[in-house]
């Protein structure tokens, strides 16, 4: 199939006025729906005619692979609404977001740990929330890298798009490894950074679901899913209309082909369910529908899909905080389902003998997608063995949940512990790692304590480098 147009929405976010415009736009090129991709964009579902382009001036229409243009995911459809980084509100993720206005040759999230909703891991470029206000975890995985790496300090966020764009610069230079782009993008700008004095907890908390009126605080949120992805038109520019009337400034879309809307006043709830069943809108999705990730447009992965669903409904099982999806062996993109169903190639056809396809089915450490490690766990299976099977996962994933994450308890494993020894100040607590170094300091990564001048002090509070203890992590 060739290759869609899409239209980059910042972080997914975007006011009703901007998606009005391109719903009229839509319609102006011939369509009656739209849909939404993973990263958060909007993808116009048939061809469209280009030489109508410059009547619709402020968009910009994209296909990725041929234009090399990505877009931002980010959190900030979860702010507010599910667990979140204290320091991290809707304003915060919209301030950060304005800087980004170069075109994006690679993948960047935008994330917080503390929420399950979007992705973390997903980019090239991965910044993730910390504990201290307004510095970012940083997380690479260039093209050609074998694994994500963290990049050996926290970043500001008003450097954050600076040091993307070093990182897009530098890129010419083939860096194979963290320490290498770290050394080539200090020399390319200054920046603000902070030394990274612990490393990132990702607490676990099972998916949420995310459809319906729900209320929060005074106000409430409202999400919907569509399961073909094809999202009329006509209803959207009557949703944005009532978004208007509401005050309501932002929409925001999920990388699960949905979308988001925040703030709707507690006294206008009864006209929104009323929009709702007058255009017959179903917000009751079950989760076994609304906890896969598939392919955009891709008739074989929906059908699948239908055909599983189906059969997990049919024997009452729960899926509840797992996720699913559906890939195949040319997929170059990272999971982020607690379990994936991945297509073999087909071999090739001998005579008259139907072939049928086979699957291998992978779960995520813990069941957990942000551990990065997917464990095989059936390779070479029929279609018809894949309800079971999934079926005997699930359950697994039950028995299991509540053990103790931070152990990393991986079944029929041992419990494996590492020690760290690192170097903690006694006035203030902060942690000297000879793996991160001191970036405040121009000290660089893997230098040991004892090679620290004795004029060295700690980066937080000054005291000088005797108030150091010797002191043994556990992890």
């Amino acid at each position: 199939m060739k290759e869609s147009y899409r239209l980059r929405i910042n972080g997914g976010v975007l006011s009703p006025g901007e998606l009005k415009y391109i719903c009229e736009a839509a319609e102006g090129l011939g369509l009656d729906a739209i849909s939404f991709g993973s990263r958060q964009d909007i993808i116009f579902p048939e061809e469209i005619d280009e030489s109508k382009f410059h009547q619709f001036d402020k968009i910009k229409f994209i296909k990725p692979k041929r234009d090399g243009m990505e877009n931002i995911v980010s959190s900030y459809v979860s702010a507010d609404i599910l667990p979140n980084t204290s320091w991290l509100t809707s304003d915060r993720y919209l301030y950060v977001l304005e800087q980004f206005k170069h075109k994006l040759k690679l993948r960047v999230n935008i994330t917080d740990p503390k929420q399950r909703l979007v992705p973390l891991f997903t980019g090239n470029i991965n910044f993730i929330a910390s504990e201290h206000e307004d510095y970012w975890y940083l997380y690479i995985r260039l093209r050609g890298w074998n694994k994500t790496e963290m990049y050996p300090a926290l970043i500001y966020s008003w450097d954050m798009d600076k040091i993307e764009l070093a990182i897009e610069n530098v890129l010419i230079e083939e860096p194979e490894n963290v320490e290498t782009l770290f050394e080539l993008v200090s020399d390319a700008v200054d920046t603000n950074n902070r030394t990274v004095d612990k490393p990132l907890e990702v607490p676990f908390y099972p998916f949420p679901y995310y459809e319906g009126m729900n209320r929060f605080g005074d106000k409430y949120w409202l999400g919907l899913y569509w399961r073909n992805n094809r999202y009329d038109i006509a209803f959207l520019k009557a949703m944005c209309d009532l978004c208007s009337e509401n005050k309501i400034g932002k929409i925001s879309i999920t990388p699960w082909k949905s979308f988001i809307v925040k703030g709707i006043p507690v006294k206008f709830k009864l006209q929104w369910e009323k929009f709702l069943g007058s255009y017959g809108i179903n917000v009751r999705h079950s989760m076994l529908e609304l906890n896969w990730h598939l392919p955009v447009f891709d008739s074989h992965a929906l059908n699948l899909k239908k055909y599983l669903v189906t059969n997990f409904d049919q024997n009452d099982i729960s899926t509840y905080g797992l996720t699913f999806g559906i890939a195949n062996y040319e997929s170059k993109s990272y999971h982020f389902t607690s379990i994936v169903i991945e297509k073999n190639k087909s071999p090739e056809n001998l005579g008259d003998f139907v072939i049928r396809d086979t699957y291998n089915l992978l779960y995520a450490k813990n069941f957990d997608p942000n551990t990065r490690e997917y464990i095989m766990h059936v390779q070479d299976v029929d279609m018809v063995e894949l309800p079971g099977l999934l079926m005997e996962l699930s359950k697994l994933y039950f028995e299991q949940l509540g053990m103790e994450r931070a152990q990393n308890v991986v079944v029929n494993e041992k419990i494996e512990t590492h020690k760290t020894e690192v170097y903690q100040c006694k006035e203030c607590a902060t942690i000297y790692e000879n793996k991160y170094g001191d970036v405040t300091q121009n000290v660089s990564p893997n230098t040991p304590f004892e090679s620290l001048p004795e004029t060295y002090e700690c980066s937080l509070c000054e005291s000088p480098k005797s108030s150091f203890e010797k002191k043994i992590l556990v992890s």
